[in-house]
């Protein structure tokens, strides 16, 4: 019986990361659940991975100290007889703009969003040139890139780093490993967003709805299974970087809510 394909998914404890890693076993995927801290959460992704037929097993790591990152792939490859994509979700999204820019805001986010996705592509090629096989990354990134504005600065920095970095990578490491991108609008509550400014920052697209979490799994999903698909992102926004906006989203959503005098 061919064995079925594993997938490591950084960052699946909960949120985004969970909803891609239960699409992928959906799809016939066994998966590595990726945390840092959150244990309990990661725990109980297992479990639901498994309870949907897949083999499920969780590891810990701090992606920001290199170290951790670099004994993730070995740890997830010591378990799991293959690996076949890598799909970097786990991502910092802290708040600060060009006059609060700080060499520690930078590089909180890079090593959060930046360094963690080269690392592993870099192991897992190395992995594929042993053992003669192929494989996907799919970095998330973000819209914003394609529509930005200021604010979110250090962490803006950081995801057009990776998204350079997954044009970079796919050109290096072919024809061994494709490297992908998606770049989600507003789909899960973040940061300071309230349950009202996201409901309306949902709808600021010119479709009048932005990604759900389904959508980005299945975006996912599709470029894991598109062997003529590389170097390239895929942005699952609703139209959202089509339109021009001075802040992000949730500061327009919340102005749009405020009172009029």
């Amino acid at each position: 019986m061919t064995p079925r394909p594993v997938a490591l998914v950084t960052g699946s404890a909960r949120r985004l990361g969970q909803a891609i890693a239960l699409d992928l076993a959906a799809a016939g995927f066994d998966v590595a659940v990726h945390y840092r801290h959150s244990e309990a959460d990661a725990q109980a992704t297992v479990a639901a991975l498994r309870a949907a037929g897949a083999r499920a097993e969780a590891f810990a790591a701090d992606l920001g100290v290199e170290a951790e990152c670099r004994a993730l792939l070995p740890k997830v490859l010591a378990h799991f007889p293959r690996l076949d994509a890598v799909v970097n979700n786990a991502s910092t999204f802290d708040y600060d703009e060009p006059a609060t820019f700080s060499y520690a805001a930078m590089d909180t986010h890079w090593r959060a969003n930046t360094g963690p996705a080269v690392l592993l592509a870099q192991a897992f090629h190395t992995h594929l040139l042993a053992t003669g096989g192929t494989g996907c990354v799919v970095n998330l990134l973000d819209q914003k890139l394609w529509n930005p504005n200021p604010d979110y600065f250090s962490y803006t920095l950081s995801k057009a780093a990776l998204q350079a970095a997954t044009v970079m990578l796919a050109q290096a490491f072919a024809p061994q490993l494709r490297v992908c991108g998606v770049a989600p609008g507003v789909t899960l509550l973040s940061g300071a967003m309230t349950d009202g400014e996201f409901a309306g920052a949902h709808g600021l697209t010119p479709l009048k709805r932005s990604s759900l979490p389904a959508d980005i799994a299945r975006t996912v999903r599709f470029l894991i299974d598109s062997p003529a698909i590389t170097g390239t992102t895929l942005l699952v926004d609703g139209g959202q970087h089509l339109q021009p906006q001075p802040r992000d989203v949730m500061f327009l959503a919340r102005d749009a809510a405020a009172p009029k005098e």
